[in-house]
Formats: structure tokens, C-alpha cells, sequence
């Protein structure tokens, strides 16, 4: 039987850095998992902008985010929510929200270049939206390196005739880039892809006759550890985890490279 591994990436393939800007007041976060933020609430969606980051450094601080949307015709996608929520729903409060702007998405700037000198690798931005109200909540700005041993482990995978993707919440573009550093096929990465969109993912492959593994950190991770035939739950991150993914994972390593020792 053919054999693949789906992985997560932030969190599972790069060590991830975040900034969360409470946009009504004002304070900075780095502490806080964007997901357990959005699951402990009713009705907020995770909004990842299609657009490299770095640009927004040479335009205005002070232009509003929803300007800039429009402006440049920038792409977005819906990362994950705690209740169903379409794109058209999104679109009409981002194109109507009057207080969030470029600064509070380059504020996390120099928190991440203290991190990450380069922040190169998976570099992004996020709203957090807040349907009910009809505004954003939080910004979020992120970069991320490798893991130590990531090669080694994909290359160990493939070495074995095992068939390696990345289904991620993250930008599309950023995913692809790290899908051609690892030497993965790009029809193999999937950015942006959703809860539901995993675990889609995950059923595809199944369907086409593969044993698939599922690696992953977070809750957004969940449905596809459910559907695939191995779950593993990497805490290579340090980061708090929910008990929910605790409940439904087969394994859990402190290591990436752990995943090679599971047979499946």
C-alpha cells in the first residue's frame, strides 16, 4: 500500500513567532496561541491575507488595512473559526472596517526581527475578525524557522518511498516556498487550508489508495487527525496543547524526527 505524510507546518515543520495586537486597546501579545484565542470565543475567524508582509513596510502606517485590501486587490482566506463562516461575510466587513491599519500589523516588526533576524521563512499576516461585531480584533504578524532536524526527517520519509505533503493554515505563497526547500512537490502543499480543508485532504489521499499519516500541533489540526489512519501530535513547539488534540492523537513526540520511528 502506497504510504504519505501530511504535515502541519507551523508548529510542526517551523518553530513559529507571533505577535497579536489587540487592536480596540492597543496591547501587544506574544504569548498567546492565535487558535485557543479564537476557539474560547463565539464567533471570531482566523483571516489569512494572500500578500507578502513586508511590503506593507513601504506604504503609510497610518492607511487602513481595508484601503490596502481593496487597493491592491489582496486575496484572503479563512484559516479557522469556531462557527461556519463564509468568505462573502468576511469580505463585506473587511471592506467596510475603519480602525485597523498597516501600523498594527508592522508593530510586531522589530518583537520578530528580534527572534529572527531574517524573517524569511513563513513570514505573514492574520486578522482575527470578529463576526458578531463586524470588526477586527486582533492583527497578527508571524515568521518562523526550521526545526533542527525537518530535512533529515523529510528526507528520510521520501527515502523510504513514503510521499510527503504540507496541508497548512498559512499564506499560499509562503507554503509553496517551503515546499521547494524541502524538495516537496508543489501540487503537494496546500496553504490556507481550514479545519475542514485537512482533513479534505487527508479523505483525497485516502481515496486514492494511500495509508496517510497526519502530523500536527493544534486544534485546527483536529478533524484530520480523526480521518487519518495515524495521528501524531508534535509538542516540539513548548507551547500549551489543547486536551481535545490529547484526546485524539495516536502518538505524541517531543521531536520531529520521532516520526520516523512509527511504523504505520
Amino acid at each position: 500500500m502506497k504510504k504519505a505524510v501530511v504535515f502541519d507546518n507551523s508548529g510542526t515543520l517551523i518553530k513559529r513567532y507571533r505577535v497579536i495586537k489587540d487592536v480596540i486597546n492597543g496591547k501587544i501579545f506574544t504569548d498567546i496561541n492565535s487558535l485557543d484565542l479564537i476557539e474560547q470565543a463565539d464567533a471570531l475567524a482566523l483571516v489569512v491575507l494572500q500578500f507578502n508582509t513586508n511590503k506593507l513596510l513601504m506604504l503609510d502606517p497610518d492607511t487602513l488595512i481595508s484601503d490596502v485590501i481593496m487597493e491592491y486587490g489582496i486575496d484572503f482566506d479563512i484559516s479557522f473559526s469556531t462557527k461556519q463562516v463564509s468568505k462573502a461575510e468576511v469580505k463585506e466587513i473587511l471592506d467596510t472596517e475603519k480602525s485597523t491599519t498597516i501600523s498594527d500589523i508592522t508593530d510586531g516588526f522589530d518583537i520578530l526581527r528580534e527572534k529572527i533576524s531574517q524573517m524569511e521563512l513563513c513570514n505573514g499576516s492574520a486578522l482575527i475578525v470578529d463576526m458578531d461585531l463586524g470588526t477586527v480584533a486582533y492583527t497578527i504578524t508571524s515568521a518562523g524557522r526550521f526545526f533542527p532536524k525537518v530535512f533529515e526527517t523529510v528526507e528520510t520519509l521520501k527515502s523510504r518511498g513514503i510521499e510527503i505533503f504540507i496541508a497548512s493554515g498559512d499564506r499560499k505563497g509562503a507554503i509553496n516556498r517551503l515546499a521547494d526547500m524541502l524538495d516537496v512537490p508543489q501540487d503537494n502543499a496546500y496553504g490556507t487550508v481550514s479545519t475542514r480543508g485537512k482533513c479534505k485532504v487527508v479523505s483525497i489521499l485516502q481515496d486514492s489508495g494511500y495509508k496517510v499519516m497526519m502530523v500536527g500541533d493544534g486544534l485546527n489540526d483536529l478533524l484530520a487527525f480523526n480521518k487519518a489512519d495515524v495521528s501524531v501530535l508534535t509538542i516540539e513547539q513548548q507551547e500549551e496543547v489543547s486536551p481535545k488534540m490529547m484526546d485524539k492523537t495516536d502518538y505524541v513526540i517531543e521531536d520531529i524526527f520521532e516520526v520516523t520511528m512509527i511504523d504505520f
